[in-house]
């Protein structure tokens, strides 16, 4: 149907396709790792071809539901943490300053000049931009895991990032992105914090009251979340449908450029200070990989979800795509083992 120009019939076969592909993954331990991007590409598929079912309910807009869900994604985020996780900062001090700043410096600038050559409107442009000044995201720290990475400096990085968004995200968009749109950086913070600091904090509370009398929450919530991440990035597909038809293409090619340079800068920022090769890949997945949920609930909180969304929401499947191709390489390539100290003896 696709190669007879009938492509605009095929919403049915082509879900039927990744439904069946994700089944075929469930087969395969390797392959588990893609099930979940693959259900994402049936909900983007199904967003694209019937969007009026995953836009509104009468006069109910599902985009309201976008900042709820990454609440209840950070608030699970917050259960799995204690203050004693941020004793990590100072016992590799060097390592998550590395990290933390790669983020800061690299992805930024790389989504700045994209947006620059992209030639979009600017609210299109600016989502490049913002995916750019997001944190990194739970998924890099399952990417560190697959790839023999240390998944502690990963859990670390991802949280000091997080807790730092609120404050550096709006500051980095003011600079980078103050040519595309008008930024209200007190606003942006107000916004960041609602989504992630008092969800955290509760989960924080939550995690620190009931401890481990809620075991059954630390599975729940990782399958919770993955289902609130497809759900947002569905919503904000329907939503943008018409200018994702009109230049998603070219708007996917910029957005892998982005996530590639977030890798291989990242890499390379962490071995020119001299970082092992495990802490390395910790970082280039870090860099890489962004929280394509929170962009993507700052660019509803600016009422610019059909616009400045629709890059965080082609980010978020494909850097899960890129992320496990990566993650799957490095898993069979040993890492450098650190020598042992020289007896005193």
């Amino acid at each position: 149907m696709i190669v007879t120009g009938k492509i605009d019939k095929a919403g049915l076969f082509i879900l039927g396709f990744f439904g069946l592909l994700a089944f075929g993954f469930n087969g395969y331990e390797k392959m588990k790792g893609l099930i979940f991007t693959t259900m994402i590409f049936a909900g983007v598929t199904a967003a694209l071809y019937y969007p009026s079912y995953f836009t509104n309910f009468g006069d109910f807009k599902y985009t309201v539901l976008i900042i709820p869900l990454i609440q209840i994604i950070m608030f699970g985020m917050g259960t799995t943490m204690s203050i004693k996780d941020f004793g990590a900062v100072f016992q590799s001090p060097k390592g998550v300053f590395i990290g933390v700043s790669a983020q800061l410096i690299v992805m930024p600038i790389v989504g700045y000049c994209l947006a620059q050559l992209s030639n979009f409107p600017p609210e299109i442009a600016a989502g490049i931009v913002l995916i750019g000044c997001s944190p990194s995201g739970v998924a890099s720290n399952v990417m560190a895991f697959l790839a023999k990475a240390n998944v502690a400096l990963s859990i670390t990085i991802t949280s000091i990032a997080t807790l730092l968004a609120p404050f550096l995200t709006p500051l980095m968009m003011k600079v980078f992105a103050g040519e595309f749109i008008e930024i209200d950086v007190l606003a942006m913070m107000w916004s960041i914090i609602k989504m992630i600091i008092i969800p955290i904090g509760a989960g924080l509370v939550f995690n620190k009251i009931f401890g481990n009398s809620v075991k059954w929450l630390d599975k729940a919530m990782p399958l919770i979340s993955m289902l609130a991440i497809g759900l947002i990035i569905t919503i904000i597909t329907a939503a943008g449908r018409d200018s994702l038809l009109e230049i998603g293409g070219i708007l996917m090619l910029l957005v892998l450029v982005h996530n590639f340079f977030g890798y291989l800068l990242g890499y390379w920022y962490a071995k020119l200070f001299k970082m092992s090769e495990e802490d390395s890949r910790t970082i280039a997945i870090e860099v890489g990989m962004q929280n394509a949920g929170l962009a993507s609930g700052i660019a509803n909180s600016l009422g610019k979800i059909a616009t400045m969304g629709l890059a965080p929401a082609v980010f978020g499947p494909l850097m899960n795509i890129t992320g496990s191709i990566i993650a799957s390489y490095w898993h069979g390539k040993p890492t450098e083992k650190t020598p042992e100290p020289i007896s005193a003896n």
